[in-house]
């Protein structure tokens, strides 16, 4: 397993190692070159679940998990 992370850059909208842009610019870091690639969507998917489980809280629903 490498110790190397990996960084989605906002501004450039690109993934870079750890000598990249500076940390208000990104998202990460993540374990691998992909994952970061995929960083706006996790954070979109991650944002829709939290979104759905604060519906079914302000609606007085149990939420799951």
């Amino acid at each position: 397993m490498s110790d190397e992370q990996w960084f989605y850059c906002l501004k450039h909208g690109t993934v870079e190692g750890a000598e990249g842009c500076r940390a208000v610019d990104r998202l990460g870091p993540y374990p691998d070159r992909d994952t970061a690639a995929r960083a706006l969507e996790i954070a979109r998917e991650r944002t829709e679940t939290e979104d759905r489980k604060d519906r079914r809280w302000n609606s007085g629903e149990e939420a799951d998990g």
